[in-house]
């Protein structure tokens, strides 16, 4: 992937795994019978995320195995993924955020989670130099396509930091 790329980063339980009780039998790939709730990862959301203008990068406690489970159901390939360091203490900022603000350097960024607060948003506009899209994605519904949406045309804006 070009390094000039804005990046996605992708959490999984939550965005691609929705916690609510209607997406119960989205897709029927093995995996599905091993976790059953592998089974409300929906299929389609794959190409939409493979659309995007952007470097797809897995931001999630899955790690390396969101690759090897959850890549194949969307039909996404192997993807980076950040490697999280031992936890440490973050006060009231989320664990994950000071992560992501140096795994992405200085390149624009969306960061799709179900977790992150303004907290987060605030600690990134004040420390990262490239602009950021901190989305939270409703856990009950997971990704939909009006988040698809919006992360499009924040992807397809002219860059600007700030």
């Amino acid at each position: 992937m070009p390094a000039d790329l804005p990046i996605l980063f992708l959490d999984v339980d939550g965005p691609v795994i929705p916690f609510g009780g209607h997406h119960s039998t989205r897709n029927s790939h093995a995996s599905s019978r091993e976790n059953p709730l592998l089974a409300r990862v929906d299929p389609a959301l794959g190409p939409k995320l493979a659309a995007l203008p952007c470097e797809l990068v897995w931001a999630t406690t899955w790690a390396s195995h969101a690759n090897d489970v959850i890549a194949p159901i969307l039909g996404l390939p192997d993807l980076p993924y950040v490697d999280w360091p031992d936890a440490d203490e973050q006060g009231e900022l989320h664990w994950k955020t000071r992560h992501l603000v140096e795994w992405a350097a200085d390149r624009p960024f969306i960061w799709a989670d179900d977790e992150m607060t303004d907290i987060d948003r605030r600690w990134v506009a004040r420390h990262h130099p490239a602009p950021a899209l901190l989305h939270q994605v409703c856990p009950r519904d997971g990704m939909t396509d009006a988040d698809i949406r919006l992360m499009s045309v924040w992807l397809t804006r002219p860059r600007r930091a700030g």
